[in-house]
């Protein structure tokens, strides 16, 4: 079988090298591997637990193999018979975040997660690697051959009304956003799709999702009649019957609120295709998160910052963003090692980064923070969650502060070039 990628530049960077094409390799479908990922703070281990057939693939069928480099995990898809790379993604988990708690120190645990990728036509071997936290370098960490033809793979079981909020072109040359409801009682379903149609403006009114608008495609998912109204508080004592289970309070933190089961997750986004996963919560508290090529969740209803809050968490989901405040998560980063995040840096090694040819000749490297630089694109300390060693490139950005008005120009660079590479 000849080559269909060059895999260069600790292998993140891909090209068609023939004239082999998507088709000749995948279905248009997806295949999704479950699997448990536990561990503690200090160890991982991965556990295959089933493969489903999803009835769309929603990404790209040009640029298959991952050129970003983002993410604490990349997982690969490998031909077996010529060991030809055909596709690649980096994304993060919800338990790499655990295992910086003081949980995971004391204590060994397991999420489900799954990945989904094209549907192969031949045997393929899933690998999945973890960044090295001293160095940032990429470990395998699993390995699994599929045959995707195994009787064993299980058919997507569809479950939930989807809605078209805005489709601007096929799915394979646009970025798909799917949103799920949660804690929606049935008779609040017209409630649910206007409230994503306000997600979807929130969006537009962001550079650069503004300028890209007609290159992306919203719609939205019910998912299922017959649950509670609400969302789970656990340290009000607050349980409600959803269908994903979301709640506050995660790791204990009053504002997370987040899903703890992608794999549920998942069965529902599967009735449309999708690139990136939303959840629109039906509550008035202030809260959510998200997690890069992972899902991202938020409150539909605060009373002043829902719009903010869309956008903020949006950008981790979408190309993961770091947060650029302070905080007292110190573990979160090795200063040593220069993140991956496009707009964070600890100037171990900035010239790495797009964000350092954006930088004027006279500007202060670190900058001051003042006044006179409030529109000035420097590096800025304090960010990342701590306060000495990381460095932002804004003062105020979206990324940084609810109050934010933008993303700064560094972010808006970065979004159009990952824009760019999705929507190909």
């Amino acid at each position: 079988m000849k080559k269909i990628f060059i895999f260069s530049l600790l292998f993140l960077i891909g090209g068609v090298a023939n004239a082999q094409t998507f088709s000749d390799v995948f279905h248009d479908k997806s295949m999704r591997f479950d699997y448990y990922h536990c561990g503690d703070s200090t160890s991982e281990a991965f556990f295959y637990e089933k493969i489903v057939e999803e009835p769309y693939w929603g990404g790209s069928k040009v640029n298959l193999v991952d050129e970003a480099g983002y993410g604490n995990h990349l997982f690969k898809v490998i031909d077996k018979e010529s060991g030809d790379l055909l596709y690649s993604r980096g994304y993060c988990s919800l338990f790499n975040e655990w295992q910086h708690t003081e949980e995971a120190n004391t204590s060994r645990k397991g999420y489900k997660e799954s990945l989904v990728f094209p549907y192969p036509k031949n045997d393929v071997v899933l690998e999945i690697y973890t960044r090295n936290f001293a160095n940032g370098e990429f470990v395998k960490q699993f390995s699994k051959d599929i045959d995707p033809e195994y009787f064993q793979i299980i058919p997507h079981r569809a479950k939930g009304e989807v809605f078209d909020i805005e489709v601007n072109g096929d799915a394979a040359t646009s970025i798909d956003i799917v949103v799920l409801s949660e804690g929606y009682t049935t008779d609040k379903k017209d409630k649910f799709v206007k409230d994503v149609e306000r997600f979807a403006e929130s969006l537009w009114a962001y550079s650069p999702f503004k300028e890209e608008r007609k290159r992306f495609n919203v719609r939205a998912v019910w998912c299922g009649d017959g649950f509670g109204d609400g969302i789970s508080i656990p340290k009000d004592d607050v349980w409600v019957n959803t269908p994903l289970n979301a709640k506050f309070y995660t790791f204990d933190s009053e504002r997370y609120q987040m899903v703890d089961d992608l794999q549920v997750v998942r069965d529902y986004a599967a009735n449309a295709p999708y690139d990136y996963i939303y959840i629109l919560s039906n509550s008035t508290k202030y809260g959510g998160g998200g997690i890069y090529n992972f899902y991202g969740i938020s409150s539909a209803n605060h009373e002043s910052l829902t719009a903010e809050v869309y956008v903020h968490e949006f950008g981790h989901l979408f190309m993961g963003l770091a947060d650029e405040y302070e905080g007292d998560s110190e573990e979160m980063y090795n200063l040593e090692v220069e993140p991956w995040e496009e707009n964070i840096t600890t100037l171990v090694n900035f010239k790495s980064k797009n964000w350092s040819r954006m930088i004027g000749r006279k500007v202060e490297i670190p900058t001051e923070i003042c006044d006179a630089n409030k529109d000035v694109v420097g590096v800025y300390e304090g960010a990342g969650y701590v306060k000495k060693g990381a460095y932002r490139p804004w003062l105020e950005c979206i990324m940084r502060s609810l109050n934010g008005t933008v993303f700064c120009p560094v972010c808006q660079d970065a979004l159009k070039r990952h824009i760019d590479f999705l929507a190909k």
